[in-house]
């Protein structure tokens, strides 16, 4: 709902793709810059603890917007201020968040756990866009980032509720000097970690450009109203569900199994650029879906089961800079192709992107063993200590 509404929002103050593409942009910029220290945050605090905290700011955030939106005060600059704080509370959110997962299942349900991650995740996609275009249409902007900021409440509550001596917890890594350089020279010298994230950045800085995207396709070339860009989100939302199940019915994630699906994903993409109608468009994203959760889900599995249990949050962290972080470079190049050559041309950007991102896995990654294949249930790989660090 806070998606719909705050894309809606700026493009009801500027009818700008540029603009829409900036404040999108400045969301995510935090995460380009600090999300690797975010990771290493996460690796030295509770992260029960970190979640506390993040998800009280995002929800204070939502309601300010939503009180600024209520009283017909809120200007767009300030949107882009609420927007680059929300990116800073998520540069720590994002991989705490991903990777308290494991401490809550262990290390053998955690492929299925990740997809049931994304499933619900996408779910709240089809539920959420529904319930903000019926809102925005009946009642108004504001409504959706208040019942937003209210629902903080509930993950709170879900939060104090967990039994703590039931988790699978990771002792924290004490606190060092090197550790961002460590988890940084441990993932290049990592060939299948480096080459996996190296496909999430082109992946995540012009593919998963939906925010800006869809916003765009439904209002200026199908001539719709928020409604439009809902139905979209809901229709690439009700794929991602369906691809989530049938993801998790396999059993295991391979590096050739997503060089495949990013290239089908780009495929996807493509079609979905090229729909001569409405409603062929709303298929076309069912089937971006699909793909959409397939590869986030396989390729988030690979990294945390091929990662060292020390490492991990670093490892995620870098993950959420590739593929979150990469949104301020993303965002405006596809925003300005939408808006200077058209919605149709920065989908097939989008779409062609992912296709390239498919040839260099081929390159890099078709051929490659694993030392610790993510066909079995990896054993804790050491520690390696901090005052190793080059």
């Amino acid at each position: 709902m806070q998606t719909i509404g705050q894309a809606w929002l700026v493009l009801k103050l500027t009818n700008s793709g540029t603009a829409l593409g900036l404040v999108t942009a400045l969301q995510f910029l935090p995460i380009l810059f600090l999300g690797a220290m975010g990771g290493v945050i996460a690796d030295r605090l509770s992260k029960r603890k970190i979640l506390f905290f993040t998800q009280t700011a995002s929800g204070i955030l939502a309601l300010i917007l939503g009180i600024l939106v209520a009283t017909d005060t809120v200007q767009l600059w300030m949107i882009y201020i609420l927007a680059t704080s929300l990116g800073f509370i998520n540069a720590i959110d994002n991989p705490t968040r991903r990777t308290f997962i494991i401490e809550m299942v262990g290390n053998k349900e955690l492929r299925n756990a990740i997809t049931l991650f994304s499933t619900v995740f996408n779910l709240s996609r089809v539920i959420g866009p529904a319930i903000a275009g019926g809102i925005i249409a009946g009642f108004g902007l504001a409504l959706c980032f208040l019942i937003n900021a209210a629902s903080y409440i509930a993950v709170l509550i879900c939060l104090f509720l967990m039994r703590k001596e039931e988790l699978h917890v990771v002792e924290p890594v004490k606190r060092a000097k090197g550790q961002l350089r460590e988890g940084l020279k441990y993932v290049s010298d990592t060939p299948l970690l480096r080459n996996v994230l190296f496909m999430m950045a082109i992946i995540g800085t012009l593919t998963y450009e939906f925010q800006v995207n869809l916003p765009l396709f439904a209002k200026f070339t199908f001539n719709g109203d928020a409604s439009y860009f809902a139905f979209l989100n809901s229709a690439m939302g009700i794929g991602a569900v369906v691809g989530g199940l049938a993801t998790a019915s396999r059993k295991k994630s391979t590096s050739r199994g997503l060089i495949k699906t990013a290239f089908g994903f780009g495929v996807a993409v493509i079609l979905a650029s090229l729909a001569p109608t409405f409603h062929i468009a709303l298929v076309a994203m069912f089937i971006v879906g699909i793909f959409s959760i397939t590869f986030t889900s396989q390729g988030d599995t690979i990294l945390q089961l091929e990662s060292a249990p020390n490492m991990r949050s670093r490892v995620v962290a870098l993950w959420s800079v590739a593929f979150l972080g990469s949104t301020p470079i993303g965002g405006p190049i596809i925003g300005w192709i939408g808006e200077y050559a058209g919605p149709r041309w920065s989908l097939a950007t989008s779409g062609f992107a992912a296709i390239a991102a498919s040839i260099f896995g081929l390159i890099m990654l078709w051929n490659y063993v694993s030392p610790k294949s993510t066909e079995q249930i990896p054993e804790p790989a050491p520690t390696i200590e901090p005052n190793k660090v080059i």
